[in-house]
């Protein structure tokens, strides 16, 4: 089974930074992505961002283009989300996801993490 594992969330005041972590084990895909998705309170779950497996190719939000970086450390098989100029608005709870057939698509991600809790205080 795939483990995926997050970490680094907190509480924040608006306009600051977090990194997010997210190591994957159990198993391994050849061309797989992966990415982040979000869910606030009383809101369904939105793609946040994805990356390729070679981390050639990156997919975000609008609402968090400029702001938001993904990236991969092949090495170590984990992914990161920086997220910058934090709002109240970015306040859910993130979650890692894997997509084995290596699609960026929102409906590519099958394999989930248990979620991190970022808060933003205005």
């Amino acid at each position: 089974q795939v483990q995926l594992v997050e970490s680094g969330g907190g509480l924040v005041q608006a306009g600051g930074s977090l990194r997010l972590s997210c190591s994957a084990s159990g198993r391994t895909f050849s061309n797989y992505a992966m990415g982040w998705f979000r869910q606030g309170p009383g809101k369904g779950r939105e793609f946040v961002a994805g990356i390729t497996w070679s981390g050639r190719s990156t997919s975000y939000a609008d609402s968090v283009k400029g702001r938001f970086t993904i990236s991969r450390d092949g090495a170590k098989n984990t992914i990161y989300l920086q997220m910058n100029s934090l709002k109240p608005e970015d306040t859910a709870v993130y979650y890692c996801a894997g997509s084995p057939s290596g699609g960026l698509g929102p409906n590519s991600f099958n394999y989930w993490g248990q979620g991190t809790q970022v808060t933003v205080s205005s």
